[in-house]
């Protein structure tokens, strides 16, 4: 279905520490360019009917203002909404902000996700374990969607073989970026990587 090293490679990580005292952050940006022009690019992360094909069922009211529930997975509140260059929403917690931005340049539209979550809520920068590999599945899976590659049932797709080989290479890379950032200690990292593991490789029976 897909080149495995290839979409990996395609992906850009990033984690920082941000901010002092109670309000300090760990923001966790995941980056990638799509041959695709901006309009189809938005079209495809904001409309109900195409996020079903390649992400999840999203319900609510999708405007600024709107709270949305995305199927079997986090909620939360539209903070902005300006077509077609950015989306920002709360992600489960009004701590936990999912920031989208898209650019259109010369070789496509570039999506820069940032996710930054409270630090006392995820403890270091190993905290980007808990969140890395699952917005890495989702930008493959918007990759593929953009290409106009059948995906079919995306839960289907998430607990293939194919995407849980998928989340064990992202989990290695995330650790990579963790310990080169210096955010977290080896524990922390040691810690976070055997929740990342449970959570993104153990298939639900």
């Amino acid at each position: 279905m897909f080149d495995l090293p290839a979409e990996q490679t395609a992906i850009r990580r990033r984690v920082t520490r941000e901010g002092e005292g109670p309000d300090e952050v760990v923001a966790v940006t995941v980056s990638r360019t799509f041959e695709a022009d901006v309009e189809d690019v938005w079209d495809a992360l904001t409309t109900r009917e195409r996020l079903a094909r390649w992400f999840s069922p999203v319900h609510g009211d999708l405007h600024v203002g709107g709270t949305y529930q995305i199927e079997g997975n986090a909620g939360g509140e539209v903070l902005v909404c300006e077509r077609p260059s950015r989306v920002q929403v709360t992600f489960g917690a009004p701590d936990s902000i999912v920031d989208l931005h898209l650019a259109e340049g010369p070789d496509g539209t570039t999506v820069d996700l940032v996710h930054t979550m409270a630090l006392p809520h995820v403890g270091s920068g190993a905290g980007a374990l808990y969140v890395g590999p699952g917005w890495d599945g989702a930008v493959m899976g918007l990759g593929l969607h953009l290409r106009g590659v059948p995906i079919g049932d995306p839960l289907e797709m998430a607990n293939s073989p194919a995407v849980v080989e998928f989340n064990a290479a992202s989990i290695d890379r995330w650790v990579a970026v963790v310990e080169a950032s210096g955010t977290a200690d080896p524990q922390q990292v040691a810690d976070a990587r055997e929740a990342a593991v449970q959570q993104f490789t153990v298939v639900p029976e």
